[in-house]
């Protein structure tokens, strides 16, 4: 799953601490750290930037425990994020061929 995940787009290590939660359920992040040897600060980033793509869950309570999205929502959310990317291509393309065709033809002697 985590090959996966990294062929997706994720970066490694969230690919690890998704994978983490998926399979040991809501974790404190004392644990996670722990169990996969991050320091808690590089750790914290990690879980900011998951839950900040809405991969991962944080509850409420003290200690914070944090849970992974069931993966249809991720692919769901991946294919989101695509096709946006694909969209915007899509509605720069001329302007970017126009940009692309300016730059192909000065003449090189010009430079």
């Amino acid at each position: 799953m985590q090959k996966t995940l990294v062929s997706l787009g994720f970066a490694e290590i969230d690919a690890e601490v998704y994978v983490f939660l998926v399979n040991g359920g809501p974790r404190k992040a004392s644990d996670i750290a722990e169990a996969l040897r991050i320091y808690k600060r590089r750790l914290y980033r990690i879980l900011r930037k998951l839950q900040g793509k809405g991969i991962v869950n944080a509850s409420s309570e003290y200690p914070t425990r944090f849970s992974a999205v069931l993966f249809e929502e991720v692919l769901d959310l991946f294919i989101k994020f695509k096709t946006e990317q694909q969209e915007a291509i899509q509605a720069s393309k001329e302007e970017l061929l126009s940009t692309w065709r300016s730059i192909i033809k000065k003449d090189p002697a010009d430079s």
